[in-house]
């Protein structure tokens, strides 16, 4: 079967970067362009981080456009204490010296999905910024991607973000939105509102199941001529596993990719997604009935956690 080709929409931070990879080695994708956006760190820093991760996987033949420095109608907020201040985790990896492609972000997305209409699936793992601009000056781009692959949203679990922007922690409330959409929640409500065909929503529900755990992160601490994925996990784990002493480093991004290969990975319920714009339960998206957003709600946590692994070529503790 011929790879998907696919365009990944990033605001690359430590997650991100792992998608890349595995967008990159995946023989299930064929990775046509990387779009960028303001979300775990600004504009800038996600471009640039977009770039170095692509030439250190050996993939500075993909182009790297830069798109919206900001929310449609907010200020930006970012993930920098949870990403590092570079946004990838204290990663020692070069800066890339290649220039951008010429034209931005949206506009990218509507050029390659009229050049291969039906063909394409994009790949949006950061706040749909993006997407949203494409719809808006594209209304025909739901007609021209052969399908939509989100990471975003906490449908039937808590989320990770308070109204503020900040990460939830002891005494404060309950947080109920996911960082991608409380980022920018009318970019969220616009996509969803779209009759995008095959959009998929994935989410907190199926994202917090799936985790590379510290084994793997003293794997490759201890592995030696660790290909570049493997090497780039051991660069932009550290900030997790060291400085914030996790046991854990979810895969929210990289599971988004592999749903895009893989569709069987996860369970799906035909919904209608709504997302609050205001009050306390800004950025929560709601299922408010059937509806045409495939959002998932189970993972098999296994397998997904084994084709990440051998996709990245990741080495196991007792290798």
């Amino acid at each position: 079967m011929s790879p998907i080709p696919v365009i990944m929409d990033v605001d690359t931070g430590t997650d991100d970067a792992l998608a890349l990879a595995y967008a990159v080695e995946s023989p299930k994708l064929d990775l046509l362009a990387v779009t960028t956006v303001a979300g775990n760190v600004g504009i800038e820093r996600a471009t640039a981080n977009s770039l170095a991760v692509l030439d250190w996987l050996g993939a500075a033949d993909v182009p790297v456009h830069r798109g919206a420095s900001r929310p449609l109608t907010r200020p930006h907020v970012d993930a920098a204490d949870v990403h590092h201040e570079g946004g990838l985790g204290g990663a020692e990896i070069p800066e890339s010296k290649r220039p951008l492609a010429a034209d931005r972000g949206p506009a990218a997305i509507i050029r390659l999905a009229n050049e291969r209409p039906g063909e394409i699936t994009l790949i949006a793992v950061g706040p749909l910024t993006n997407v949203a601009i494409a719809l808006n000056v594209e209304p025909r781009l739901p007609e021209l991607l052969k399908a939509v692959v989100i990471m975003g949203g906490a449908f039937k679990v808590p989320g990770n973000t308070l109204p503020d922007g900040s990460f939830g922690d002891a005494g404060k409330a309950k947080p109920v939105a996911e960082f991608n959409i409380i980022v920018d929640p009318e970019a969220a409500q616009q996509v969803f509102s779209a009759p995008f065909r095959g959009l998929t929503a994935v989410g907190l529900d199926v994202t917090n199941e799936v985790a590379l755990t510290r084994e793997d992160w003293d794997a490759v601490n201890s592995g030696s001529n660790l290909n570049p994925p493997a090497a780039l996990l051991r660069e932009v784990g550290r900030h997790a596993f060291t400085t914030r002493a996790r046991d854990l480093f979810s895969l929210h991004d990289p599971l988004a990719a592999a749903v895009a290969a893989d569709p069987g990975l996860v369970r799906m319920e035909n919904s209608a997604v709504e997302v609050e714009s205001t009050g306390p339960g800004l950025g929560r998206t709601r299922i408010v009935g059937p509806g045409q957003v495939r959002v998932a709600v189970a993972v098999d946590k296994e397998r997904a956690l084994d084709e990440f692994r051998r996709t990245v070529g990741l080495p196991t503790a007792a290798s």
